[in-house]
């Protein structure tokens, strides 16, 4: 079993952020960053697999300030060994995609080849439109939409992803797309210096390949994810590929059928995969003495941070079977949506989960800020020490 942890991450408690614009307070980030070291450090002794942050732009509320996972990265892998640590994920339609990969490919660097690589569509319009607004027609697309909206956005993230990876495994690249022209076609370059010790220039000093530098230290690329992915389009070209889909909480029978998607579409390209493998599961996780009090701060933090921020998006659908109700946490409880409670009862949350889905990847949800730096820490001390032993020990890519 591998186990990462996630964070958005949030600034202040629920009370700053109920008493408004808490993300435009300094010292409230200050104290994010403490927290984020601590956790950091933490998982890193635990033997998590991997820390990781959104991406999210003018979040005055607080809930997801984190608009460059990439240097929040390096600074927790300046203060830790063997933990890795990326994104989930970056939002391409708003990203310069060879900026991306050079970004990513340093980090790799930086990081002693400890990074991962996250990419995501994008799903608020507030900043995706803002800051996407050069590629013509490329807006966020909520979850669950199928409009021209959708189309534009899914274009324009797979060929930036295309084009990240032709500068992370080629050694010069052009290439020709809807959005990118790489390199521009005219450019001069009548330089000495290249003609004796580089490439890409013809005869007529006119650039033709671009050569984007560094490489990553992991070959051929860091590992690959795409969260948060709820759609059967989505879970197949992620299978294609090769990138590990992180599945939000949702009803087991949309989430068995997609786990069988994924090991079907994967078949189809030659990937001969074991039962889980190329997915992962989103989960919110406490643990404390009683089972009531686990609710509570549940309710406090994950369930105001869900009913507030993320509801509105749409993403408790994926809770909806089709024609009933979204599920209830109870219900998430039982079915081992939900990890929240004793040792014995988690432990009894995640047996749930395994009967009926094989899953071998966790995305062990903490909410910062809305739950203190103590209750945090022992959710990940109990679930790394007591509960996941009964299932296979922590396994992690760093041996």
């Amino acid at each position: 079993m591998q186990v990462s942890l996630f964070f958005l991450p949030s600034v202040g408690t629920r009370e700053d952020i109920e008493a408004g614009m808490a993300g435009n307070r300094p010292e409230l980030y200050q104290d994010m960053l403490a927290d984020l070291s601590a956790f950091a450090k933490a998982g890193d002794a635990l033997g998590y697999d991997s820390i990781g942050f959104t991406e999210h732009h003018f979040h005055i509320e607080g809930f997801e300030v984190s608009p460059n996972p990439i240097m929040l990265d390096l600074y927790l892998a300046m203060q830790t060994e063997r933990i890795r640590v990326g994104q989930l994920g970056l939002v391409l339609p708003a990203q310069n995609p060879i900026r991306v990969a050079e970004d990513i490919a340093m980090l790799d660097h930086m990081s002693g080849g400890r990074a991962l690589a996250g990419f995501a569509r994008g799903y608020q319009r507030r900043w995706v439109d803002t800051l996407a607004q050069q590629i013509h027609g490329v807006h966020a697309a909520r979850p669950g939409d199928h409009d021209a909206i959708d189309a534009a956005n899914r274009a324009a993230f797979e060929e930036h992803f295309n084009i990240i990876r032709k500068c992370w495994t080629e050694e010069m690249i052009s290439y020709q797309g809807d959005a990118w022209q790489i390199p521009p076609d005219g450019t001069p370059w009548d330089i000495e210096a290249t003609r004796l010790y580089g490439k890409g220039v013809d005869e007529n000093n006119i650039v033709r390949e671009i050569g984007v530098v560094p490489k990553p230290l992991q070959k051929p690329h860091p590992p690959l994810f795409q969260p948060f992915a709820s759609s059967e389009r989505t879970i197949r070209w992620c299978a294609r590929e090769g990138i590990t889909a992180i599945l939000p909480p949702m009803y087991p029978e949309l989430q068995n059928r997609l786990y069988e998607v994924y090991q079907e579409e994967a078949a189809s390209v030659g990937r001969d995969l074991k039962p889980g493998e190329g997915l992962g599961v989103l989960r919110d996780v406490i643990i404390t003495d009683t089972d009531e009090e686990a609710l509570e701060l549940w309710r406090h933090s994950a369930a105001f941070a869900g009913g507030a921020w993320f509801a509105p998006f749409g993403f408790a659908e994926a809770l909806r079977p089709p024609g009933g109700e979204i599920m209830t946490p109870e219900q998430q409880l039982e079915n081992g949506l939900l990890f929240a409670g004793t040792l014995d009862s988690v432990k009894r949350q995640v047996q749930a989960m395994m009967d009926v889905t094989p899953v071998t990847w966790i995305f062990m949800w903490q909410y910062n800020g809305l739950l203190t730096q103590g209750q945090i820490l022992r959710s990940m001390e109990d679930f790394s020490e007591k509960v996941l032993p009964e299932f296979g020990e922590l396994e992690n890519n760093r041996g």
